[in-house]
């Protein structure tokens, strides 16, 4: 029979005692569902000039370019319904002043379509809280983005054709049919909006059974 030197037997039952207290990995688990590729949507949004993104609560696109070029983001979304969607947008605008360009008018625009249907139109909801000249604030509701937030105060969306709101190359490569670019009822003069939609799916159920674990409550919130 073979013997084995003290400190290599130690070295196995300290080995097994490891692989016993190690937790299974989630995804070896029976009955966990991850999410698949298959089970995001697509979002395009463009903004004239500038937007933040919020799903339920939580930021999930922040449009990289502040002003110009006019671009398009598009970004993959795991849904989860009911969806409330919350958007802050801004047109370029000296908050000083109300002018871009030092003394000229600008108008915004808001324009989104995901791959699940999902569209800008008059349903959505809108908050101004700059607008000028003459410059005009108001402060941004607390906690605005949330789905518990009551927005059953706020206007409903106007809608403007494209020739007004003549959005640049980058809005014609990507799909936004059915969508319609909306704002507060005046395009030139309301700077900075919020926008809020609620999208119901009666029945849904999510195909996955994993919930995050990381905690991404440091992510900026405006």
């Amino acid at each position: 029979m073979k013997k084995f030197a003290p400190y290599l037997i130690g070295a196995l039952i300290g080995a097994a005692a490891l692989a016993v207290a190690q937790p299974p990995r989630r995804g070896g688990q029976p009955g966990i569902v991850k999410p698949e590729m298959s089970d995001i949507i697509q979002a395009n949004i463009y903004a004239d000039n500038w937007f933040a993104m919020y799903i339920n609560g939580k930021l999930v696109a922040v449009d990289p370019i502040d002003f110009l070029p006019h671009n398009v983001v598009n970004v993959n979304i795991l849904p989860e319904y009911p969806m409330t969607i919350a958007i802050i947008a801004k047109d370029n605008a000296d908050p000083k002043t109300g002018f871009e360009y030092g003394d000229h008018v600008g108008d915004g625009g808001f324009v989104l379509k995901f791959s699940d249907g999902t569209v800008t139109d008059a349903k959505w909801k809108v908050k101004t809280i700059f607008s000028g000249p003459p410059v005009k604030n108001e402060p941004i509701p607390a906690g605005w983005f949330l789905p518990s937030f009551d927005d059953s105060k706020w206007e409903s969306a106007t809608e403007f054709t494209n020739e007004r709101v003549n959005p640049k190359k980058p809005y014609y490569d990507y799909n936004f049919e059915g969508a319609k670019f909306i704002w507060s009822r005046d395009l030139d003069l309301d700077n900075t909006i919020l926008l809020r939609t609620k999208i119901e799916k009666p029945g849904w159920k999510a195909r996955w059974t994993t919930k995050p674990d990381l905690d991404i409550s440091g992510a900026p919130l405006r």
